[in-house]
């Protein structure tokens, strides 16, 4: 079921996504060659807690930290430890804050020191792709619409979609209908309406988009070892078009 939220919900909501950018925010300028995943989770969850909020990441469904820390061809679900971030390495930080009874959710993929052209290239693509889906957004449009441009803008730049991992709707729960694909057929699928708020998040491989999942349970990595890249936004939909309730 959609959960269509009001004015009042939806600012809630904006705290809960103000703190979670932060939190990026955070992440992103502690991030550092020779720093570990655990380290970096720490600087996550203390300017969470710090702001009064929970990370909603710790303890979902068992998961240890309060980030998903993700490098190079590991494409979500980074359990936080002792492995060293280095240079060169692309890092995606997904973070989600709890507060007043409502989640936000958030991921960018940063680049730890000097990355490669391809890196950045890859990154470019999926980030600009978030963007240019959040501007289709109004009441009205389909969900295939912004999923067939996500996967087009990719695709048509050399990259591939991952389709087993998909957005969705956020509020009381992290995780609320509907699912919002990075991939489908424009025409097809929901129509947003005024009140609806979804993350919308690309998770573009620079090979194939065939993933697999590692023995700890959670990270999802590449099939061919290739790079990926993660950015994401929570979105309100407003008569007005999309506000980024996520947008630091």
């Amino acid at each position: 079921m959609i959960c269509v939220k009001s004015n009042k919900e939806i600012e809630k909501m904006r705290k809960a996504g103000q703190i979670t950018a932060g939190a990026i925010l955070a992440a992103g300028e502690a991030l550092r060659p020779g720093m570990t995943t655990l380290e970096l989770d720490k600087v996550v969850h203390r300017y969470i807690t710090s702001h009064g909020a929970k990370p909603s990441f710790l303890g979902y469904g068992g998961f240890t930290g309060s980030a998903c820390i993700s490098i190079n061809d590991e494409v979500i679900h980074g359990i936080p430890g002792p492995r060293k971030i280095l240079e060169g390495d692309i890092v995606s930080v997904d973070v989600g804050a709890y507060i007043d009874g409502y989640h936000g959710d958030s991921c960018k993929t940063f680049a730890c020191g000097e990355v490669s052209d391809e890196a950045k290239a890859l990154m470019k693509s999926t980030e600009e792709s978030l963007y240019l889906a959040i501007d289709m957004v109004k009441p009205g449009v389909r969900l295939g619409d912004l999923g067939a441009a996500i996967a087009k803008y990719n695709e048509d730049n050399g990259y591939s979609v991952v389709r087993e991992f998909v957005g969705h709707g956020v509020g009381k729960v992290l995780h609320e209908d509907p699912e919002v694909p990075n991939y489908g057929r424009a025409g097809h699928g929901i129509r947003l309406v005024a009140g609806m708020v979804i993350a919308i998040e690309p998770m573009i491989n620079q090979g194939t988009a065939k993933v697999y999942q590692l023995d700890d349970g959670w990270t999802i990595k590449t099939a061919d070892g290739k790079l990926s890249a993660h950015f994401e936004h929570t979105i309100a939909v407003t008569q007005d078009g999309a506000v980024i309730l996520t947008r630091p």
